[in-house]
């Protein structure tokens, strides 16, 4: 039987082998008793399994709330495990939305439990292929932009909002001349009454298509396009006809449906932005980790995943971004299909963090977007840009970038106005 299976970390007063089962019934074939229709054979094909618990420490006080446990008040301690559960993929199908209710759903929500954070899940090959891939991926990205052995290097339009169309576009006519690879839009910069998708795209995508001619160079623009489903769709096809290569949607707010229908709708590369990811990810307890998050969302067929940055501004350590940038570079399914995402580092990253970013990804495939980094550059962003590509240089020869920096200008200007990373 084909079977997804999910790692959780549970807090409970309860015996653990109790609740654990009491999981796997309320979430597949089960409830809280037995009732008519629930037979021998039914269990047997759809009743999900329990296949370890792996006690860990213990608490006196709970950690959440639970109006349950207050009315029972049940004697501790509150006892954490690791738990992990197999669900059978006939009991879901081809069904994003319902996968996800399958496995996370009203478990949070059990009275009972006092923590639960669903950590990882593991998909059968044979069930991933049933979802849609990378359009563009890692290869496709790759050659859009004639980038063949250096990480993607870019940046983020800002100030975030309040540009306008043509402002924009001069923006992006100054980092073209400057040799950035990348440009997207904020998270917060999608279809604003200021500077609509409408009249943003076709200026933009001009400049782009002018520093082609010039250069043989395109640049890949993501532009945001966060909306509902019928409005992504027709702004996809406008970034298309304009000759545009990349689209870019906030996942937790378009949701998996959202993102499966876009998918299916164009084959422009898809730059996954994760923002408000740290409302599931951040409690110890509760909640949802990257390696669970972006299984789900890399069943929607994305080519980009935003992991954050090393010794950025966000609330990530670094050992955090190495795991979830690792997980990006690694196909979802163990003997599965080449299902590879680039994953996007940002957050305070400039040419000084680009050794750390290098040695977590143990790969060039790789987008670092620098904002400050460029833009800041005290020499312009065309020493930005300079500076990023001689740290990659010095480092791939093995050198550091102090040294580096003795006959590298862009490179000595950017360690001496940002400071050590």
């Amino acid at each position: 039987m084909e079977r997804i299976i999910a790692e959780y970390l549970l807090e409970t007063p309860y015996p653990l082998a109790d609740v654990a089962a009491m999981m796997a019934g309320e979430q597949s074939s089960g409830t809280f008793v037995r009732v008519a229709g629930e037979t021998e054979e039914l269990r047997a094909r759809a009743a999900a399994e329990v296949l370890s618990i792996e006690e860990l420490d213990h608490a006196d006080a709970p950690t959440l709330h639970s109006a349950y446990i207050a009315r029972k008040q049940p004697a501790g301690p509150f006892r954490r495990a690791r738990i992990r559960i197999a669900f059978p993929t006939g009991n879901i199908g081809r069904n994003l939305p319902t996968l996800a209710a399958t496995v996370s759903g009203n478990l949070f929500d059990i009275g009972e439990i006092t923590g639960l954070k669903l950590l990882s899940l593991e998909i059968p090959a044979a069930y991933r292929t049933r979802f849609e891939l990378p359009a563009q991926g890692i290869a496709g990205t790759r050659e859009s932009l004639g980038v063949t052995d250096t990480p993607i290097f870019g940046t983020i339009i800002k100030p975030n909002v309040g540009m306008r169309p043509d402002e924009i576009a001069a923006l992006v006519d100054q980092l073209c001349a400057a040799g950035v690879d990348f440009i997207k839009d904020d998270e917060v910069c999608a279809n604003p009454d200021i500077a609509p998708l409408a009249e943003r795209v076709p200026a933009v995508m001009a400049v782009i298509r002018k520093w082609q001619e010039r250069t043989g160079r395109k640049v890949m623009m993501a532009f945001n396009i966060t909306d509902e489903t019928d409005a992504m769709r027709r702004h996809a096809d406008l970034v298309a006809r304009e000759g545009g290569s990349c689209v870019m949607a906030s996942l937790n707010w378009c949701g998996l449906s959202g993102m499966e229908s876009l998918r299916t709708h164009t084959p422009l590369a898809i730059h996954a932005h994760r923002n408000g990811f740290g409302a599931m990810s951040r409690h110890p307890l509760l909640g949802m980790g990257f390696q669970a998050y972006h299984a789900l969302f890399r069943l929607t067929g994305i080519d980009h995943m935003h992991v954050h940055g090393i010794g950025g501004k966000f609330v990530d350590t670094a050992e955090e971004v190495t795991d979830a940038a690792r997980a990006c570079l690694a196909p979802l399914s163990k003997d599965g299909p080449d299902d590879r995402v680039m994953p996007a580092f940002s957050s305070g990253q400039w040419a000084g963090t680009l050794p750390q970013t290098l040695a977590a990804a143990q790969s060039s495939d790789l987008m670092f977007m620098c904002g400050g980094g460029i833009l800041a550059h005290p020499q312009g962003p065309d020493a930005g840009i300079a500076s990023l590509r001689e740290a990659y240089e010095v480092l791939r020869s093995g050198g550091t970038l102090a040294e580096g920096a003795a006959d590298r200008p862009a490179l000595a200007a950017a360690l001496d106005f940002f400071g050590s990373p």
